[in-house]
């Protein structure tokens, strides 16, 4: 026979708990992950090693990132699939003209190619713009400055990432200068797809994307700073 005064957790505490323990667990291992890249690339005599796995290191952050999404509705996988196709081709549009960041072209770090353009581009695109898009919801403002809050955060993330981007063969400039025309480039793009991001009605919300915005900005900030 049950002790009646037994006093058990009710459903709400136990669900609450359970999601804060999946949080820690899945930001551990972003942690693991990238520690291990972070000393590899940064002390490392050769570290084409660990930049081979780059693209499971992108891939696994997206798929931790949208595993705490609350709800996956129709809404939001259109979501997810039109930014990672906008990202893309517009990508594809950049190393063929030059119109929209400059001439440049990628290396092999972040893995297979289509169009010369590697596929990994589009989900590092969708990883960007929600995280960033989540990020500006904190915010007590209207959707569009928000939007703009959000492609300020993007094109921040984009100024730390170019260096070590270049030093580790994820893309080439020409005359391996980074030019301006670059960060107003993708100031233009992740406001579109900020637009897009806040139009698009699904639930705006994860507990991972402010530890997954701050490991990428540490990550690359840091390697800037051994270099």
């Amino acid at each position: 026979m049950p002790d009646p005064t037994q006093h058990y957790p009710a459903p709400a505490t136990a669900q609450l708990t359970a999601r804060k323990r999946r949080l820690r667990i899945a930001q551990g291992i972003l942690l693991l992950f990238h520690v291990t890249g972070f000393v590899g690339l940064g002390f490392s005599e050769d570290p084409s090693f660990y930049l081979q796995f780059v693209p499971l290191n992108l891939l696994l952050t997206v798929g931790l990132l949208l595993a705490f999404q609350p709800e996956r509705s129709p809404n939001f996988v259109w979501f997810c699939l039109v930014t990672m196709a906008v990202g893309f081709f517009v990508e594809v549009i950049g190393i063929r003209t030059g119109l929209l960041f400059g001439f440049y072209k990628y290396g092999p770090t972040l893995g297979v190619k289509w169009l010369g353009v590697p596929l990994m581009i589009g989900v590092n695109w969708l990883m960007l713009t929600y995280t960033t898009g989540v990020l500006a919801r904190y915010l007590p403002i209207p959707n569009f400055g928000r939007a703009i809050v959000a492609a300020l955060l993007m094109v921040g993330l984009d100024a730390c990432i170019e260096p070590m981007a270049v030093r580790y063969d994820f893309w080439q400039w020409r005359f391996d200068v980074i030019p301006f025309q670059n960060f107003k480039g993708w100031f233009v793009v992740s406001l579109i797809l900020q637009v897009f991001f806040n139009r698009t009605d699904f639930l705006k919300r994860n507990e991972l994307a402010p530890f997954v915005f701050m490991l990428q900005l540490v990550f690359f900030f840091g390697l800037g700073l051994l270099h």
